[in-house]
C-alpha cells in the first residue's frame, strides 16, 4: 500500500522532472510493481512520453515490463494506447537491433494501420531477426483490420 501511495502522490505533482519520473517508473517496474504502473498510465496519459526511455533501459526487467505494460494497456485502456505510437517511431532507427525489434513488436501489438508504411521500411533490415519481427507485426496489424 505504501508503494501505491508513493506513486499516486508523485503522479499528482507536475512533470517538471521527467528523468526523475522515468527513473521512478523504471525502478518500480524492476521491483515487480507492474500493476501500480498500469494504474498510473490509466490515470495520467502524459506518462506515455516515457515509453521510449523505458524501452531502451539497460535493465531487462524494465524492458520486458514495458512491453507487458503496453500489452495490458492494449486490453484495459485501448482508447489511449495510441499515445505510445509517436514516441516509439524514432526508436525504429535505433542502432540496437533489439530495440528496433521490440518497438516493431509493440507497434504490431498496438495495431494502428498507419504504422504499416513505417514498419515496411524495416522489412529488409540488416538484422534478419528485425525483419522477421517487422513482417509479423505487419501481419498482426493487417489481420486485426480485416
Amino acid at each position: 500500500m505504501k508503494i501505491a501511495y508513493a506513486i499516486i502522490s508523485t503522479m499528482e505533482q507536475p512533470h517538471t522532472e521527467a528523468p526523475d519520473m522515468q527513473k521512478m517508473i523504471a525502478e518500480h517496474m524492476e521491483n515487480g510493481c507492474l500493476d501500480n504502473i498500469i494504474d498510473m498510465f490509466k490515470y495520467d496519459k502524459t506518462l506515455y512520453d516515457y515509453i521510449p526511455g523505458l524501452m531502451t533501459d539497460e535493465r531487462l526487467r524494465v524492458r520486458i515490463g514495458t512491453i507487458a505494460l503496453l500489452e495490458t494497456l492494449k486490453k484495459e485502456d485501448a482508447e489511449s494506447i495510441g499515445k505510445a505510437i509517436q514516441p516509439l517511431i524514432p526508436l525504429l532507427k535505433d542502432e540496437n537491433p533489439r530495440i528496433r525489434g521490440d518497438v516493431a513488436y509493440v507497434l504490431g501489438l498496438i495495431g494502428d494501420r498507419e504504422t504499416i508504411p513505417v514498419l515496411e521500411q524495416l522489412i529488409n533490415n540488416e538484422d534478419p531477426n528485425v525483419g522477421i519481427i517487422v513482417r509479423e507485426a505487419i501481419e498482426d496489424i493487417q489481420s486485426r483490420q480485416s
